[in-house]
């Protein structure tokens, strides 16, 4: 079986989860991919007559070297006519371009669980079917109902967590995850979601409150929470995998100067060296750790990273993110990104 996989803002991050995991492949605990699909056995049309009776509700998306609107509305439009001709009833979902928006797909329940409302997508070696569409509206609602939030620890979106844990590779149910700079409890909060135990810990006890919280408000109860310095504190409970985000540094909303970069870069290093230190001697050996870092744009576009790589070794890591080169997660202007390292405990 052939699969499809519509990929995110960042294609790289994408694929370097996809290629983290096992088959088969699960939607929604996907952060980087927007849809899934397999490759139709039939073509198009002999497969649309086989669907059980009833209305079929039909979206075509045009991924095509050529694909326009018209081409995608024409294909549709086309397999309507003979399937009409042949008795069936059939709505076709508007193309407002060659493809249909996860949004569209979405509202028109065109996620592979209703065998009657179907997404085909067209490209240059075939066609595919949509089995799963990412559910923004779950991340939205699941992001924003929390009941504890602080703007100034920077907010890490569910999909961010989602893929920050996946990098970690294949787990086993029920594996520990470990993120020692917890927050408000996003990244522990998608691990319980995934069927793993969250343990979790803070520097800051309020944001160890904040965790307890919202996690509680989600109806969890498999998880811990602890008070506790990252490059300190001794973990109580076997880590199975690490992951998180570390501390960013002081938000920004103009690029730095060279003294300000200068500081923060010393004062982020300082930080996630010194738990990475920490971590070394209380994880086994092939331990996965995956942690966001900051980076910070520069006047030229670029970004500028900390400097760690050359001390991995000597902490104990291997470095394992050779298909994240050069990727940073951000938006279009940010000014502090977050550069995603993965790691084994060597």
């Amino acid at each position: 079986m052939k699969y499809l996989a519509i990929l995110g803002r960042q294609p790289e991050i994408s694929i370097a989860e996809l290629e983290a995991l096992d088959f088969p492949l699960d939607i929604d605990r996907l952060g980087g991919t927007l849809k899934l699909a397999v490759e139709l056995e039939a073509k198009p049309l002999e497969y649309l007559r086989k669907l059980p009776e009833g209305k079929i509700t039909l979206g075509v998306s045009d991924y095509s070297e050529k694909a326009t609107q018209k081409s995608a509305t024409n294909e549709a439009l086309k397999l309507k006519k003979i399937l009409v001709r042949q008795g069936r009833s059939v709505r076709v979902v508007e193309n407002h371009e060659a493809t249909l928006s996860t949004a569209t797909s979405l509202h028109n329940g065109l996620s592979g669980k209703n065998e009657r409302k179907v997404e085909l997508i067209k490209t240059d070696r075939g066609w595919y079917r949509v089995i799963g569409v990412q559910d923004i509206e779950a991340y939205a609602k699941r992001d924003q109902a929390r009941p504890a939030r602080d703007a100034k620890v920077g907010m890490l979106p569910p999909k961010l967590a989602q893929i920050l844990i996946n990098l970690c590779g294949p787990l086993k149910p029920g594996a520990t995850i470990l993120d020692p700079f917890c927050g408000t409890g996003v990244v522990l909060q998608e691990a319980l979601l995934m069927g793993y135990r969250a343990y979790g810990t803070d520097i800051n006890d309020r944001m160890v409150k904040y965790s307890k919280k919202n996690l509680e408000h989600f109806k969890f109860t498999d998880f811990k929470l602890e008070v506790g310095d990252a490059a300190a504190h001794k973990w109580s409970e076997r880590i199975d995998a690490v992951a998180c985000e570390g501390y960013l540094g002081k938000p920004m909303s103009e690029v730095p100067t060279e003294m300000e970069l200068k500081e923060q870069k010393q004062e982020c290093q300082a930080i996630i060296l010194g738990f990475l230190k920490n971590l070394a001697g209380q994880i086994k050996e092939n331990t996965p750790v995956v942690i966001a870092v900051p980076a910070w744009l520069r006047e030229d576009g670029h970004y500028e990273r900390l400097e760690i790589l050359a001390f991995l070794d000597k902490l104990g890591y291997n470095v394992n993110n050779k298909s994240l080169e050069g990727v940073i997660y951000h938006r279009d202007g940010q000014i502090v990104a977050r550069d995603i390292i993965i790691l084994r405990k060597i």
